[in-house]
């Protein structure tokens, strides 16, 4: 048995000064409505808004990969954007979703396991999904047929393993615009 993981949340600081709400425009505004959780306005999201039009491509994007209803199951993408975001060396954004994979599963098992390096902890879902996290995340062009295989053995079907990619893939998007975009440190 490996003790559990806490981790706490971490502050994420700009390198460009977000937009102030108070001097928006309208369709900065407008853009705003579409957030990524669909629950806030982060230093991020004003961050990105200054250029409305990609900020909103990028949301709408992100929230049909993430927060769809139906396919793949919410807790399996949270794994493979963490796994992605750990291989990136995005902290930020490999804390935001270990959180929400344990929230999701009411569980810090899987968390724990990968926090304290020891993968083969994990279930057979759970290792085949972190493993292809991190092989797409590492080297995309090195997937194979073997990879899509390893997933279909612990019962994923080709709709599942597609929205796993999309899910691992936008992380790999993600991750890079937090880093030339700022820094994460404890809070």
């Amino acid at each position: 048995m490996i003790s559990s993981v806490r981790l706490k949340p971490l502050n994420w600081h700009p390198y460009i000064a977000p937009v102030e709400l108070s001097e928006a425009t309208s369709e900065q505004l407008e853009a705003m409505k579409v957030t990524p959780s669909a629950k806030k306005v982060s230093e991020y999201v004003r961050t990105l808004v200054h250029d409305p039009e990609s900020y909103l491509a990028r949301t709408i994007l992100f929230n049909a990969i993430m927060y769809v209803e139906g396919g793949l199951a919410r807790p399996d993408r949270e794994l493979g954007a963490l796994g992605a975001s750990i291989v990136n060396g995005c902290k930020f954004c490999a804390v935001v979703h270990a959180r929400r994979h344990a929230e999701l599963t009411k569980s810090d098992g899987v968390v724990t396991a990968l926090y304290l390096d020891k993968p083969e902890k994990l279930g057979p879902r759970d290792a085949a999904i972190y493993s292809f996290a991190c092989r797409l995340s590492a080297a995309p062009s090195e997937a194979t047929a073997d990879d899509i295989a390893a997933l279909r053995s612990v019962g994923m079907d080709d709709a599942e393993i597609i929205d796993l990619i999309h899910a691992i893939s936008i992380f790999g998007w993600a991750n890079r615009l937090m880093h030339v975009l700022g820094h994460a440190e404890s809070a």
